[in-house]
């Protein structure tokens, strides 16, 4: 089946299901995440969801609310965050990874009044998600000139969940995924613009010095699990704290059903990251 058939079966997904906050962190129309907040009053673990699409203005943070409304079920808050993608006016490179980099740090802001432990924060995100939710962990690592440079301090992690994740873009360049999406946001191939793989690819900026897990199917054809296999190798060697779970028979969306085995194990993954923090 081909990758729009699948994911608009995801898409669908309403905020009025389960109560959440919508909150701009910025001016533009995309620039907004709901927010879930759990039944309690002591200070929540929240998780950043980022949903995938290979950076795409069709695909919306819709894809995550399922797991954003099972992750406040469990006591978890989460942050579902939308973002300038490629079609929209200023996506692309470089406000994709900016706009996620603001979502993230928004959280210092709202923190107090909606009872969040900020030292208890974990990114999620599914494909292209997945490459933005470790760039995250990796973006202290940029020099202060980069164009992904941020002000203030990036949001301290407890780990990154990678969830199909495109972790290597020049990977993902050559195997052309996605109808070479990662040309269409970083602007040209690995020779025409090498300094923006080398600022956007957590492959690239290696070691990140953060717990990251990646979560990746057997029977997925969306994003192969050799980017997960190959990135695994190369964090190794830089000695990072990595796991990879390999889930037999398992596609590339069952990673993003809130009712599916696959989403069993990442709850389990992202409790052992709160627990370690």
């Amino acid at each position: 089946m081909q990758f729009f058939e699948r994911i608009k079966q995801f898409a669908g997904f309403s905020a009025n299901t389960h109560k959440a906050l919508r909150l701009a962190y910025g001016p533009a129309t995309q620039q907004f995440g709901e927010l879930y907040l759990p039944e309690t009053s002591q200070p929540s673990p929240i998780v950043v969801l980022i949903h995938g699409g290979f950076w795409h203005t069709q695909y919306r943070l819709s894809l995550m609310t399922g797991l954003a409304i099972d992750l406040a079920r469990r006591g978890i808050a989460a942050w579902n965050i939308e973002y300038r993608r490629v079609g929209d006016s200023g996506g692309g490179w470089p406000n994709t990874l900016l706009d996620v980099a603001a979502a993230t740090d928004y959280l210092q802001t709202i923190a107090s009044t909606y009872a969040l432990d900020l030292g208890r924060v974990v990114t999620l995100g599914h494909s292209a998600g997945g490459h933005l939710a470790l760039w995250l962990a990796a973006r202290s690592r940029l020099p202060s000139d980069s164009p992904l440079a941020t002000t203030g301090t990036p949001l301290a992690l407890a780990g990154v969940v990678s969830q199909a994740g495109v972790v290597d873009l020049e990977h993902g360049w050559r195997l052309r995924l996605g109808n070479n999406a990662v040309r269409a946001l970083l602007g040209g191939s690995p020779s025409q613009v090498p300094e923006r793989y080398a600022a956007a690819s957590p492959a690239a900026l290696l070691p990140l010095g953060v717990p990251q897990v990646l979560i990746h199917g057997s029977w997925d054809t969306i994003v192969p699990l050799e980017l997960s296999q190959a990135y695994e190798g190369k964090a190794m060697a830089d000695e990072d704290q990595i796991t990879l779970i390999e889930l037999p028979d398992t596609d590339h969306f069952a990673l993003i059903d809130a009712t599916s085995k696959a989403w069993e194990v990442t709850v389990r993954e992202i409790e052992k990251l709160f627990q370690s923090s």
